[in-house]
């Protein structure tokens, strides 16, 4: 009789199911969006609404505001926001030229006036025009009061900003055209004016824009430099009425008229870097 021997077989395992990278996408988005979900409903849940509703949704309160919260506050402020953005690019662009200068010590200037006011900030700035400034020059009276201190306030803070903006729409086009111009019998100065300029302010509308909005949200740092009713911007106006009634709601009121200006700048901003990426394609 005989007897066969051999090795025992061993059990095949079982493979592991491995996903696909479109399952894998697919979990991490579905588990995106519980947790985003999950966040949402404990909000919702866990906020106290009539407390919120009571100190910041009064009605009655809501329209003491009207007209002047327009007429006034907001007028203020846009005029606040255009006059410092005006400062700021023309300060902007002399600083981005210097900056691009052969002549050494208007490329250090520049460069020391970029670095310090981008350094510092905005609200040092204003405290610095409405404190250091008079002490230095007194009996001195800025041009246009107020507004005029808003303006070479937000104009310096801004100035910092769109000066590198500026140098890098100048260095963004291409050194064909000045040498074109030059060949036509531009000066240097006429062809930086003439043709290169204006194409780099084609290149860094968008970033100037965003600039723009910025300088709208810090317009509201007017209050360091004293402003008497009629002067009040958005901020202002709010907090003096919510102190009045105490209670916030003038303080939602205005930051929604902010959002009225700033939203549509933000749609503006997008548009022209969407139209911009599809002209580069």
């Amino acid at each position: 009789m005989s007897v066969t021997t051999g090795t025992p077989t061993a059990k095949a395992r079982p493979k592991k199911k491995i996903l696909s990278r479109t399952q894998r996408r697919r979990l991490s988005r579905s588990v995106q969006y519980a947790v985003f979900a999950a966040a949402v409903i404990a909000f919702v849940t866990g906020a106290d609404w009539g407390r919120l509703r009571n100190q910041f949704a009064q009605l009655d309160i809501a329209r003491q505001m009207f007209p002047d919260v327009i007429t006034l506050a907001l007028k203020n402020t846009v005029l606040y926001t255009l006059s410092g953005f005006a400062f700021g690019l023309v300060l902007g662009m002399i600083m981005a030229l210097m900056r691009l200068s052969s002549v050494g010590p208007y490329r250090w200037l520049a460069a020391v006036y970029i670095e310090i006011f981008r350094g510092l900030p905005a609200l040092l700035i204003f405290i610095f025009v409405g404190v250091a400034v008079p002490l230095a020059f007194p009996g001195t009276e800025v041009i246009g009061g107020t507004y005029g201190k808003v303006a070479f306030a937000l104009g310096l803070v801004s100035a910092a900003y769109m000066a590198e903006t500026i140098r890098a729409g100048i260095q963004a086009v291409p050194k064909g055209q000045m040498e074109a111009a030059r060949s036509l019998g531009f000066s240097p100065a006429r062809a930086m004016v003439s043709i290169v300029l204006p194409q780099a302010l084609r290149i860094v509308l968008p970033p100037l824009t965003n600039e723009l909005v910025l300088l709208f949200k810090d317009s509201s740092l007017v209050l360091f430099l004293g402003v008497t009713l009629e002067e009040r911007e958005l901020s202002k106006f709010g907090r003096d009425l919510a102190s009045t009634t105490a209670n916030s709601t003038p303080v939602l009121v205005a930051g929604l008229c902010y959002l009225l200006i700033t939203i549509p700048l933000s749609f503006v901003v997008r548009r022209m870097e969407t139209r911009a990426q599809e002209a580069v394609k």
